[in-house]
C-alpha cells in the first residue's frame, strides 16, 4: 500500500482523473509548439503514460491563458506522481490565472556588490522587494514584494541574466508597470539587481 493507506490502484486512478479533469479545461484547439493538442493528450492517457501527459498538458498551458482549475489539477497529479518542481510550477501558474503576472529580463549584481555568494533557487522559493515606482505619503520609495521563478534555468546566482516571472505579493500595486519599465530588485540591502519589464498580464475573469 502506498504512504497515506492510498493503494497504487488508487493512486493510478487519481491521477488519471486529475489529468482527465485538465485536459477537459482546456479547449479542443489549443495547442502546444510542437503543434501537440488535446487529443494527444488523451492518447498517453489511454495509454497510462502520466508523466508524457503531465508534460504534454503543462507545454498547452505553456503559451495560452488558461483558467486556474487547469493548473491545479495538473498540480494535483504532478504532487502525486511526486514531481515536485512541476508540482511548484503548476500552482504559480494556478496563481498567475487569478492574480496576474510580470516577467522581466533580470540582471544579478555580481559577487561582492550585495551580500548573496550563492546562487539561488529559480523554482518561486525566493520573495525580494522591489523599488517599482510606488511611493509613500512623505515621497519616498515603497518596496513590494515579489516572488520569484526563472524561466530556462534551475538557479539564478550573482552576476546573472535570465528571463523571470513575477508573482506579486500585492498585485494592485503592480498594475501600473508597462513593458520596457525599469524595476530595482533588493535582498536584504544594498541593490541586488535590476530587471526590465518584459510583459505585464492581467488576471483571468474567474467569476
Amino acid at each position: 500500500m502506498a504512504p497515506g493507506g492510498t493503494t497504487p490502484q488508487n493512486q493510478a486512478m487519481d491521477v488519471t482523473e486529475l489529468l482527465r479533469a485538465a485536459s477537459l479545461l482546456a479547449p479542443e484547439e489549443t495547442a502546444g509548439e510542437n503543434d501537440l493538442t488535446v487529443d494527444d493528450v488523451w492518447d498517453h492517457l489511454v495509454h497510462d503514460e502520466w508523466d508524457v501527459a503531465l508534460g504534454l498538458l503543462e507545454e498547452l498551458g505553456g503559451g495560452h491563458s488558461l483558467p486556474p482549475d487547469f493548473w491545479e489539477e495538473l498540480a494535483g497529479a504532478a504532487e502525486k506522481l511526486r514531481f515536485e518542481r512541476s508540482a511548484a510550477w503548476c500552482h504559480w501558474r494556478s496563481y498567475e490565472s487569478r492574480h496576474g503576472m510580470v516577467r522581466a529580463d533580470l540582471t544579478l549584481r555580481p559577487t561582492g556588490e550585495y551580500r548573496r555568494r550563492t546562487p539561488f533557487s529559480g523554482a518561486g522559493a525566493l520573495r525580494p522587494m522591489w523599488d517599482i515606482g510606488n511611493l509613500a505619503p512623505g515621497g519616498g520609495p515603497i518596496l513590494d514584494i515579489a516572488s520569484l521563478w526563472v524561466e530556462s534555468a534551475p538557479s539564478l546566482g550573482p552576476g546573472e541574466r535570465a528571463t523571470v516571472r513575477l508573482a506579486p505579493l500585492a498585485p494592485a500595486r503592480w498594475r501600473h508597470l508597462r513593458r520596457g519599465q525599469t524595476i530595482t530588485m533588493y535582498e536584504g540591502g544594498p541593490v541586488a539587481g535590476t530587471a526590465v519589464v518584459l510583459e505585464v498580464r492581467a488576471p483571468q475573469n474567474t467569476a
